[in-house]
């Protein structure tokens, strides 16, 4: 495949271009999940649904970590190719894919002994935590899968091939279907079944990526210079992959934390949050690909020392993401009802309106989402992952100090959750913009 220049041509083009597959990856990444849900909702049941849903907020916190890492490594890649230094990025990506490989291999044997603790932490009701955890115990298995998986595919995107990943993600989607009707349907295996159509799906994809990587990326094979051991390059890789991946699992570790509150009011809640933060990923998930494809964008060009070339595509990535989250938040507020009895048995009456409910509370306000994957990503192309770190902390931390101070103990009961969601983006986005005012010059 022809690779895209980012640091030349139609700023709006290229970015489509390159984004496109992108989204397209994401959203088939987020068929594994879907599928998981499908069938787990519709063929075994609520109990299990709410117990895969739980189960998936705790993977989606210890995976952003390594893709956290993945992703701060991706920006300096980036900034490598653009700037056309090959010895560079042979030497950032060997010493990378030490680091995150041995992070990895260290979440791996820290998460087993631990897994108790942290389903009571969750406040995993008992009479589902047999299902939850042996749905999590086999889940676990295919971390060091989706460190493979992201660290080639941040490396190929940052080289401007976004979609080779993409094809990788569709064998292993794919995979995942056929493997889920089998193993739930055809042999009965339960909510352990559909953990091991995820987990071999993560593997084909990580496995083929990295294949396919190592054949084609001269880079990769070549022992030219950059190959030496640099230990300050190294502790600049790590407080960059460091920030970056603190910053996506505070994340989702917000959103563990709700998941734990969530936990708290029953089952009717938990199965309708299961499937309405499917559905919600879903709807903003192009938005959150398109702040990814604009974060290369900046740190190519940053690193090609195209300034000019940044703020115009700021403006245009602003336009962009903007219309497309306001359209999207029509379409979620119209059918949230519908999209709901897509995963949830139309009898299930209650959790049905709750997930409604929540979609269309927080589906209204997708731009703020939108804006903040876009300052997430730009200052992390212009090497300050530390500024989108504090705008999700902003964001999570207002989500979560409202959620438990309002709903356990005031009339809106899960409401204030829902609600909690698009107050928190916002106070983010007017920070993001001061962040971006001071550092506008510097870039």
């Amino acid at each position: 495949m022809k690779e895209v220049n980012l640091t030349e041509g139609s700023i709006f083009q290229k970015l489509i271009q390159f984004s496109l597959p992108m989204i397209a990856g994401n959203l088939l990444q987020q068929v594994y999940n879907l599928v998981d849900t499908l069938i787990v909702g519709k063929c075994i049941g609520a109990d299990a649904l709410a117990a895969v849903g739980s189960a998936y907020t705790l993977m989606i916190f210890i995976t952003s970590i390594i893709i956290g890492l993945c992703m701060g490594s991706g920006a300096f890649f980036s900034a490598d190719y653009g700037g056309g230094e090959e010895s560079k990025l042979r030497q950032d990506v060997r010493l990378s894919f030490w680091f995150i490989l041995g992070v990895s291999v260290m979440i791996d044997l820290l998460i087993y002994p631990g897994m108790q603790l942290i389903l009571d932490l969750l406040q995993t009701p008992p009479e589902l935590m047999e299902i939850t955890r042996k749905y999590v115990s086999v889940v676990f298995v295919g971390i060091f899968f989706v460190f493979l998986s992201n660290f080639f595919s941040y490396l190929l995107r940052a080289m401007g091939n976004s979609l080779i990943p993409l094809l990788f993600l569709a064998v292993s989607a794919v995979m995942n279907i056929v493997l889920d009707l089998w193993f739930v349907l055809g042999r009965k295996m339960g909510v352990g079944g559909a953990a091991w159509a995820t987990v071999l799906a993560q593997a084909a994809a990580g496995i083929g990526i990295t294949l396919y990587a190592a054949a084609k990326i001269p880079l990769l094979r070549g022992k030219k210079t950059g190959t030496g051991w640099n230990g300050r390059r190294l502790w600049e890789i790590i407080v960059n992959d460091v920030a970056t991946g603190i910053q996506q699992s505070v994340m989702n570790f917000g959103i563990l934390m709700i998941q734990g509150l969530v936990n708290s009011f029953g089952a009717t809640v938990m199965a309708s949050f299961a499937a309405a933060v499917k559905i919600d990923t879903i709807a903003y998930m192009p938005a959150q690909e398109f702040g990814n494809a604009y974060s290369l964008f900046v740190s190519q060009n940053h690193g090609a020392k195209k300034s000019e070339r940044i703020q115009k595509g700021t403006r245009i990535a602003f336009r962009t993401a903007a219309g497309f989250c306001l359209m999207i938040s029509a379409l979620i507020f119209a059918f949230a009802g519908d999209l709901m009895r897509f995963f949830i048995d139309a009898s299930e009456v209650e959790i049905i309106a709750e997930g409604a409910r929540y979609l269309r509370i927080e589906g209204t306000a997708y731009v703020g989402i939108g804006i903040l994957f876009l300052w997430y990503g730009y200052f992390r192309g212009i090497g300050k992952p530390h500024i989108s770190l504090i705008l999700t902390i902003i964001s999570l931390g207002t989500r979560v100090a409202l959620s438990y101070t309002l709903a356990p103990h005031t009339p809106l009961g899960v409401v204030a959750i829902w609600c909690s969601i698009p107050i928190g983006w916002l106070l983010a986005d007017i920070a993001g913009l001061i962040f971006y005012r001071k550092n506008r010059k510097i870039v």
